[in-house]
């Protein structure tokens, strides 16, 4: 055995020997320079290129590494041998992954790549105000020298913006709202935010099939037409009118418009922002794929038809809107009526140039009386799509005795069906009556379909006596529309009303007064 052990110990000492000269021969430099000559002769007759992605790059967290391991969870088949598992923070769904030291193949294109997570231990770190983590972990992409520009170009802009679509349906959607009187939070940002949890969806929206899938496809193609808005020029936003009479829906349609799209609300109430400069730095703080939301624009601020005060002088139409600004028509401020946010201030808010800021956006608004909105907020462009959220039809009662008694149409009477059906026009109830009705009563589905029904024929006839509920909303505009002339006519008087009462209130103050100095 010792024999055999000589020959190989003395070779070793000579393969040492020959180190130590080389060591002492060479310098590091040399050596360094000698080793990078070899790796580039080595990568001269390969094929293929490698890129490195760390995980942190310095002392930052490098954003493409993130971004490709959830790319690649979203390839990882989930019944692979080894596969790492994360939950991000207000994230619903857990992530697959790969684990250390683990390969895939990905194709884009027509080009496929090999993805490899790479982990190795750090070595001793020196002092650090950021402390690293005991691991070293990035990933390796390995592609072929002649489709090096395909990846650099296209690929990796494609990883981030999947990436960014997977982050998005993976967290908490948020319901955001502007702070009192333009205030900031802790981290200096006007909106407040809380998570959304509405379970509005399209499939229990009571409305009209063929409407509510007409909707459907004008949002996916909105949300899927990025190249056609850059391709025509025009900003990648677009706005829906949501208008009809209370309960009929409204902001159950948003709702379902944001878990359709996966997008964030922004809920903007208008009485709480004084200056146009206000409502564009809300609009500059809001993220791109959400719904800029204003419900009731009629009643947050004097936005009224413009087009009704043109027989009117001069004179009576500036004294109408002052009249209309010391009544808080306009909103005020808590600068004592200091608020100069205009009408042409919200039409640049929703299609000016300040609009373009973000990408991917939608406005809704939302309103009871469309017939008092100024005609120019309600053109192509600012709003693209008026929705009437009109009374429950048939369609829309069957979804309602569907969602709340689980009741098919096969599980009715003919009889009853056939009832309900003649009746539920006539009776001109919203959605939201008829769900009262149902949720009141659904533990026995049978007495539900029975008041149900004797409610709406009760609706009908009242309705064929009094005119029904849109006979009433047409008188109503009439009214709004000769008490509008009225005060346009007479503008005077209510000036001189509003000083007579100013001065009680005055006199009343400085008797006060007397009396507390008397005292």
């Amino acid at each position: 055995m010792k024999e055999y052990w000589t020959p190989f110990a003395s070779l070793l000492g000579v393969l040492a020997f020959c180190q130590s000269l080389i060591q002492v021969v060479f310098p590091p430099e040399l050596r360094f320079a000698i080793v990078k000559l070899f790796n580039r002769i080595f990568h001269g007759f390969s094929s293929y290129c490698y890129f490195d992605i760390t995980e942190i790059d310095g002392v930052n967290t490098n954003e493409l590494y993130n971004a490709v391991q959830l790319y690649l969870s979203s390839s990882v088949s989930i019944t692979g041998s080894r596969l790492s598992l994360t939950r991000a923070l207000n994230s619903s769904s857990t992530t697959f992954g790969l684990s250390n030291n683990d390969c895939m193949v990905d194709t884009y294109n027509g080009v496929t790549v090999l993805w490899e997570h790479v982990v190795t231990q750090r070595q001793a770190q020196t002092f650090s105000w950021r402390p690293l983590p005991e691991e070293k972990r990035g990933f390796t992409l390995r592609i072929k020298k002649r489709d090096k520009t395909l990846i650099l170009d296209s690929y990796l802009d494609y990883i981030m913006e999947k990436a960014n679509d997977i982050r998005r349906k993976n967290q908490d959607r948020l319901l955001y709202t502007n702070s009192k009187g333009g205030s900031l939070d802790s981290r200096g940002h006007p909106w407040e935010s809380v998570p959304f949890k509405h379970p509005s969806t399209f499939e229990t929206l009571a409305m009209d099939p063929v409407k509510k899938q007409e909707i459907m496809e004008d949002l996916m193609g909105f949300a899927n037409g990025q190249g056609f808005y850059q391709k025509t020029g025009r900003a990648w936003k677009r706005g829906y009118l949501l208008y009809g009479p209370p309960g009929t829906g409204k902001s159950s349609m948003i709702a379902a418009m944001a878990n359709y799209l996966g997008y964030d609300i922004y809920d903007l109430e208008l009485t709480e922002v004084h200056t146009n400069s206000d409502l564009r730095k809300l609009l500059m703080k809001t993220s791109s794929k959400s719904i800029i939301v204003i419900e009731d624009i009629d009643c947050s601020l004097n936005l009224t038809n413009r087009k009704k005060a043109n027989s009117t002088s001069s004179h009576a139409r500036s004294a109408y809107y002052d009249m209309g600004e010391m009544r808080g028509g306009g909103g005020s401020g808590e600068d004592g009526g200091n608020n100069t946010m205009t009408l042409s201030g919200l039409l640049n808010f929703t299609d000016g140039l300040w609009s373009c800021c973000g990408s991917e956006r939608i406005f809704v608004f939302t309103t009871n009386h469309i017939e008092k909105l100024d005609p120019a907020l309600l053109r192509s462009g600012r709003m693209d799509m008026h929705i009437f959220m009109s009374y429950c039809s048939f369609p829309a009662l069957k979804l309602l005795l569907k969602n709340y008694l689980g009741l098919n149409e096969v599980d009715l009477e003919v009889a009853v069906l056939e009832e309900l059906e003649g009746v539920v026009d006539r009776a001109e109830m919203t959605p939201a009556d008829v769900s009262e009705v149902l949720i009141k009563n659904r533990s026995n589905k049978e007495k539900a379909v029975r008041e149900l029904l004797a409610a709406l024929k009760v609706r009908a006839e009242t309705n064929a006596k009094t005119g029904g509920p849109r006979e009433r909303d047409a008188e109503n505009v009439e009214e709004d529309e000769e008490q509008e002339k009225r005060a346009l006519e007479t503008p005077k008087q209510g000036c001189d009303e509003f000083e007579e009462e100013s001065c009680k209130q005055r006199k009343g103050n400085d008797e006060k007064d007397d009396d507390i100095i008397k005292k």
